[in-house]
């Protein structure tokens, strides 16, 4: 069985995982084990209002996204992947604009993939609010159930 394509991969994390569809997460770039996603900028998620601050579900969300799909990305065959564990650092406030996350897989094997993740804003994308690490199980279509 071949990797999915990249338009198919690409229209089902935006409109077919409806968390992501209702964050409006977009998909900058993908290729195998890396992505880049934005999650466009509304009042809705703001955080803390006296600061005010990007809330930080918001930046854990596209952090695992981004390791998920990085991960997915590399699959030689479609299968499935799934979150182990996932570590976010919070280094800044997130500020009331788009947020991008970098995801760049480090090692993949057979079973299990682990990625690095930066969540970056500003206009030339060099505020790092929040790096994470992600460690992910990946199913293969000949898995047994």
């Amino acid at each position: 069985m071949a990797a999915i394509d990249h338009d198919t991969l690409v229209a089902f994390f935006e409109n077919n995982i409806a968390f992501n569809l209702h964050l409006g997460m977009k998909v900058e770039l993908v290729e195998p084990g890396h992505c880049v996603l934005r999650i466009p900028y509304r009042p809705e998620l703001i955080g803390d209002p006296w600061r005010p601050a990007l809330h930080g579900g918001v930046m854990s969300t596209i952090i695992d996204t981004a390791g998920g799909l990085a991960v997915f990305a590399s699959l030689d065959q479609i299968g499935g992947v799934s979150t182990v564990d996932l570590r976010v650092d919070y280094l800044r406030p997130g500020l009331l604009e788009d947020v991008f996350c970098d995801a760049t897989v480090i090692r993949a094997g057979n079973r299990v993939a682990q990625a690095s993740m930066r969540v970056l804003q500003g206009p030339d994308r060099s505020y790092l609010a929040a790096e994470g690490r992600g460690v992910y199980n990946i199913t293969r279509p000949d898995d047994k159930k």
